[in-house]
């Protein structure tokens, strides 16, 4: 990792910098929080948009608006729809009386309608656009009526488009009300829902048409501040969007202002473009797109007032806090702010995960310490209350009755009590038939001395087998106490699995997508998960390939001279189509790689074999061979030993230690069954990286390793699984290198030579008389030497598994890219 570092450097942040600026953004964040709640809690906000839209009217007579801000208000904010209603007639008074009652006789028409389709439909939320539609429809045909006593066809089209609008406006409104008291962990935005949100701004705007001062109107400032304000947050998009749909609703309110939507979206479009130069850079695109439009579409008259009108929403551009922006950007897909909240709630969400599996993994650990611990016990005094309570049994069912009772335990207490306790011993060792002295001079002492003993020797049958289950007990506890440490560990490796966070390597990743492409790779995207000696995990996406191999030929080895260890391809896959992308990635090459022979053979020739075998990648830079051979031949000792084959990969890829796993299969199978078939266990675990191996041998042949002319013998003593329940797996170390041969066999092939005496000798002789290294035709070899023995006759299942470790070289040589690196790094 260090070596990666010095070569591929990354800048040193200005940290004094980053904590002024937290602090600022800290307190704008909450001056900002506490207003909103403030403005929600009280309903001010929806007074003032009430207010602005009571004087929101299109195409000089049109009034749809209000009465989809009410019904959308009544539905969801029933505490504030009196003040959004009182709103809504205020502010009508301030265009006309007539708007004012226009609107008071829509809200009171509205109430009446929406209280009688309210004993008819019970789904409110669906039933308010039509109840608004029919609401708008009736008071303004009522209105023209009251005016003018005949309508024209003009009349009915006009409240034909008002009640269609405010049809519409009400499904609007119910979108993007809720969306005003959007809190912090609030989803991102859809586009839909941003568009809802600017056609209430843009109509909250068409309040303020008619707002003036020298000449300079408050709808052109603020629509273009808004323009501004989403331009820098979402892109050009975005910016585009939102000055089209501002635009359009203020040309409908006041038809001089057609010209203002090509300038709000042209403006929102080139801010957008140049928002990378930030506030700036966003100001500038507003600035260029009020000359170009302002010169084509009013001439030179009105120039300055449109520019200072630009000027002034920029302004409040730019004192607006960057908490603002940072909240807003948050809610809206595809910027840097949203993308980070996503990161930090999946980060939550990741670290509850770890929280709760770390809890699990406590209860394991604390269930395991729970049935491990055992009581102390003073043998002694366990031994003497044992005896205690085992004579006290006897005396109640034999002495209690008896008339010389009282001699017996009162005269001659400690006489009595010697003598049935020496009993009890020997009836223990079963040498008590044998001790006529002992018989003779308790038949002496007792009355009812074959009665006594009687009772004694049954009591003694029910002891022991009382012992052992206790044993058996005290041993399943603490089986169960492993299998539960094992699982909390497990658990526990999960949880920092969850827990380690991807490393940031953005200045890295490019570095090398730059050191790759001014080779004359193309590179779409590089993403690195870590850089770490030995365990370098990388991502790309490259174009369609074509199945020419470049990522094994060229690629990776770039990135093996870049990284300064060998990379391969682990995973690849290919695009389906020419226009499309390949996802590649890339790892670190283990430092050794195994390869395989095995030669299997059922007794007399038959199909199934008592003897099983397999080969496990453990995914952690481990391998496993494993032989398993069942008791006796045939369909039930294949059985046995494919059973724990089976039990042995599942239970090792699960990540439990190779020591607990075995004992667990052990367990398994002593309880399984209770016919004498038992299996033996052959495990070998090799590291790929450095070599260290562990064999776990449990009531298995030897196995040997062959290094050159040295043959090293591997062996530990254990009884086969499942004959009893307790035992120690012993395990023998053994570093491996490249080159070994590592030689693993059943008993068939260990103990099948005839008139061989020293069978060890026999397979060490005859290993090192092999020349050949290649695993496959060794395995044969020995299979074949061993059935040569028996004059070509089978007479035990045969399993042999030769691994060979080798150097794993890969295929492609490095390719120096230092040229490119230095132009980077130095």
């Amino acid at each position: 990792m260090e070596k990666v570092e010095r070569r591929l450097m990354e800048p040193i942040s200005d940290f004094g910098m980053q904590k002024t600026q937290f602090v600022v953004n800290r307190f704008f964040q909450r001056l900002s929080s506490r207003l909103q709640l403030f403005l929600l809690h009280k309903g001010l906000i929806y007074a003032f948009i009430g207010f602005l839209l009571g004087r929101a009217i299109i195409l000089s007579e049109i009034l749809p608006f209000a009465l989809p801000f009410f019904g959308a208000i009544l539905l969801m904010k029933k505490d504030k729809a009196a003040l959004a209603g009182i709103s809504l007639i205020a502010g009508g008074m301030t265009v006309s009386l007539n708007v004012s009652l226009i609107i008071t006789m829509s809200i009171i028409a509205f109430l009446i309608l929406n209280r009688l389709s309210g004993h008819i439909f019970k789904d409110r939320l669906k039933i308010l656009p039509f109840v608004v539609f029919s609401t708008v429809m009736i008071t303004r045909i009522g209105y023209f009526f009251f005016i003018k006593s005949t309508l024209t066809l003009y009349d009915y089209m006009m409240a034909g488009v008002e009640s269609g609008l405010a049809f519409i406006l009400t499904l609007i409104f119910l979108q993007s009300i809720p969306l005003l008291s959007v809190r912090k962990y609030k989803q991102s935005l859809k586009i839909e829902e941003i568009i809802c949100i600017m056609i209430l701004l843009a109509s909250v705007m068409t309040g303020l048409v008619g707002v003036t001062y020298q000449n300079l109107q408050a709808e052109h400032i603020f629509s273009r501040y808004l323009v501004l304000l989403f331009a820098f947050i979402g892109g050009s998009s975005i910016g585009s969007t939102v000055g089209v749909v501002i635009g359009l609703i203020l040309s409908l309110a006041n038809v001089g202002n057609l010209y203002h939507m090509s300038l709000l979206a042209f403006s929102g479009l080139l801010g957008g473009l140049l928002r990378e130069g930030q506030k700036f850079g966003t100001a500038i695109g507003l600035l260029i797109g009020t000359l170009l439009i302002s010169l084509y579409g009013q001439g030179s008259a009105d120039v300055m007032t449109t520019l200072i009108e630009s000027l002034i929403a920029i302004l409040l551009f730019f004192i607006t806090p960057k908490v603002v922006t940072s909240r807003l950007a948050k809610h809206i897909p595809g910027t840097n702010e949203h993308s980070q909240e996503q990161q930090q709630y999946v980060r939550k969400i990741r670290d509850v995960t770890a929280q709760r599996v770390d809890q699990f993994s406590q209860v394991f650990q604390a269930l395991s310490e729970s049935f491990a611990t055992f009581y102390e016990k003073n043998e002694p005094d366990d031994e003497q209350r044992e005896t205690d309570l085992f004579l006290s049994s006897i005396t109640e069912s034999t002495c209690q009755h008896c008339f010389k009772k009282e001699k017996c335990w009162v005269e001659n207490f400690d006489t009595t009590y010697d003598l049935m306790k020496k009993i009890m011993h020997e009836n223990k060792q079963n040498t008590y038939q044998n001790n006529i002295k002992l018989k003779k001079e308790f038949q002496r002492h007792c009355s009812k001395s074959t009665r006594v003993e009687e009772a004694i020797e049954q009591e003694i049958n029910y002891f022991q087998a009382n012992q052992k289950l206790k044993r058996e007990v005290q041993e399943s506890r603490r089986l169960v106490a492993e299998q539960l440490l094992g699982v909390s560990h497990v658990m526990e490796d999960l949880s920092n699995e969850i827990k380690r966070e991807r490393e940031n390597h953005f200045v890295q990743e490019e570095q090398i997508l730059d050191a790759l492409q001014n080779f004359g790779i193309e590179i779409v995207n590089v993403d690195i998960y870590s850089l770490e000696q030995g365990n370098v995990d990388i991502e790309m996406s490259i174009p369609f390939c074509n199945g020419h191999g470049e990522c094994e030929k060229i690629i990776a080895p770039m990135l093996s001279d870049i990284l300064e260890e060998s990379i391969v391809v682990k995973h690849e896959e290919c695009a389906n189509y020419p226009n499309g992308y390949c996802h590649v990635s890339f790892g670190s090459a283990k430092k050794f790689r195994i390869e395989t022979g095995v030669a299997h053979a059922a007794k007399g020739g038959g199909l199934v074999s008592g003897d099983s075998y397999s080969m496990i990648d453990l995914g952690v830079g481990k391998y496993a061979v494993a032989i398993s051979d069942g008791m006796g031949n045939g369909v039930r000792a294949h059985f046995e030993s494919n059973e724990t084959i089976k039990l042995l990969q599942k239970i090792l890829q699960s990540g439990i230690e190779e020591k607990v796993a075995i004992k667990t299969i052990n367990s398994i199978l002593s309880l399984r069954t209770t016919d004498e078939i038992f299996s033996t266990l052959d495990l070998a675990i090799v590291d790929l990286q450095d070599g260290n191996s562990k064999f776990l041998k449990i009531g298995s042949t030897p196995s040997y390793v062959k290094r050159g002319d040295k043959i090293i013998r591997i062996q530990a003593s254990n009884l086969p699984m499942g004959i009893i329940d307790d035992f120690d797996v012993d395990v023998v170390g053994e570093k491996l290198k490249a080159g070994d041969l590592l030689i693993m066999m059943s008993d068939g092939i260990f103990e099948g030579p005839k008139h061989v005496e020293n069978y060890d000798l026999w397979m060490k002789r005859k290993i090192s008389e092999i020349k050949t290294d290649n695993p496959q035709e060794v395995a044969d070899l020995i299979m074949e030497e061993v059935i040569r023995t028996r004059a070509g006759k089978i007479e035990d299942d045969m399993t042999v598994v030769v691994s060979a470790i080798e150097h794993n070289t890969p295929k492609w040589a490095s390719i120096p890219v230092s040229g490119y690196k230095s132009k980077k790094t130095g």
